[in-house]
């Protein structure tokens, strides 16, 4: 099985506003990088489709490891918030809707596919590929202000 190592970000200017995600994906020697812009939406959808749509470019089953600077998506795996929400028919501990649902389902059915970690990295700290990543979804949403 190939593993591939993918860092992930999101940005927004304003919450809502506009907004894109980076990604970066690392399989050897070869990265590719993946961005783009939304004239409105919210930091967590960045986020969150910054994942999704990394793991749609992989072609096969795939060891993959994930870093992002989101606990929103970091924890929502990684603390089992995530099956809880399913489990609960799409609500959180204190009754209220889970936002951005469709990309959770959209999320799972990628995970189904592939044997993920999913790691923490803290942003803006100095690591390379988070930095690239913050940078493509920055520069992707400015078409937009």
């Amino acid at each position: 099985m190939k593993e591939v190592t993918l860092y992930t970000d999101g940005a927004c200017s304003g919450n809502p506003g506009p907004g894109g995600y980076g990604a970066v994906l690392i399989y050897k020697d070869t990265v590719k990088e993946l961005s783009e812009g939304f004239k409105e939406t919210t930091n967590n959808r960045m986020e969150l489709l910054s994942v999704v749509v990394g793991l749609r470019c992989l072609k096969e089953k795939c060891k993959v490891d994930i870093y992002s600077d989101s606990k929103y998506v970091v924890d929502a795996i990684n603390k089992g918030w995530l099956k809880s929400w399913q489990d609960n028919n799409w609500r959180k501990s204190d009754k209220k809707e889970v936002k951005n649902v469709e990309l959770w389902q959209e999320l799972l059915v990628e995970m189904d596919k592939h044997e993920i970690t999913f790691h923490w990295v803290k942003g803006h700290d100095g690591n390379e590929y988070n930095e690239i990543c913050d940078k493509l979804a920055v520069k992707a949403y400015q078409k937009y202000l």
